[in-house]
């Protein structure tokens, strides 16, 4: 399936990073502490509508940035803007739920963090109990779950509670083919709507078919930022480099 250019001048914006710069304390094998820096001197506007492929080698900054945008990280220089009002969940392996607590619980409690009411939350329940298969696990503690399972039970909360802003690390990498397949489906359908999606993923097929841009994170900086298909040429040449 391939991608339509996407017109982001002429959409509203919904998140926005600028000049934003991000580092970490590491400590070095001799027992220094240096600072490591992750992101520099960022700058990226994301359009309602859009979605957004991030691409770049282990350690390049991806899952910073979605963090970043999140708003589970505050970056050490530049600002990021996330529209007023706009609900959004990141999707990531071990963030966001309690593991005392059941799946259902825990469906409950990110459906609201997202902005429903409880009786919405309560509404959508059957709903990602269905699409997330967990079957009698969904009302066992989630520290019992596998990661696949931890990662359908994270999909299906915020595909079918329908957030405005999506951010997807890796999730859609983890658990069987058959889930794999359907997650990528709705995906797919949910791109006609304006939903606004980032996703890391180290698949460029997964890239090409899902999203309309994306961007190349290098080193902490943005080697490209444009329609996918010319950023994974460059990443792709980039990469044999």
């Amino acid at each position: 399936m391939s991608r339509p250019a996407f017109a982001g001048a002429a959409a509203e914006p919904m998140l926005e990073l600028q000049g934003v710069s991000h580092s970490y304390h590491a400590r070095r094998a001799n027992f220094e502490r240096g600072l490591h820096r992750v992101l520099d001197d960022v700058s990226l506007r994301i359009h309602r509508g859009e979605t957004l492929g991030i691409l770049g080698r282990n350690g390049a900054g991806k899952t910073t940035l979605l963090r970043l945008l999140a708003g589970v990280l505050a970056p050490r220089a530049g600002t990021v803007w996330r529209r007023p009002g706009a609900s959004c969940s990141l999707l990531t392996l071990g963030l966001g739920f309690q593991p005392q607590l059941s799946g259902r619980d825990n469906a409950l409690l990110s459906a609201m963090l997202q902005g429903a009411t409880r009786r919405q939350a309560q509404a959508f329940l059957g709903e990602i109990r269905d699409f997330s298969e967990l079957g009698p696990s969904f009302e066992e503690p989630v520290a019992t779950y596998s990661a696949g399972m931890r990662s359908r039970l994270g999909f299906s909360t915020a595909i079918m509670t329908r957030v405005d802003i999506l951010l997807i690390d890796e999730v859609l990498s983890v658990g069987d083919a058959a889930f794999r397949k359907k997650a990528r489906a709705v995906m797919e359908d949910r791109l006609t709507g304006d939903q606004t999606v980032v996703l890391v993923s180290h698949q460029e097929d997964q890239v090409a078919a899902l999203c309309d841009t994306a961007a190349w994170i290098d080193g902490g900086r943005i080697r490209a930022h444009g329609a996918a298909g010319d950023v994974l040429g460059a990443y792709g040449a980039g990469a044999t480099d």
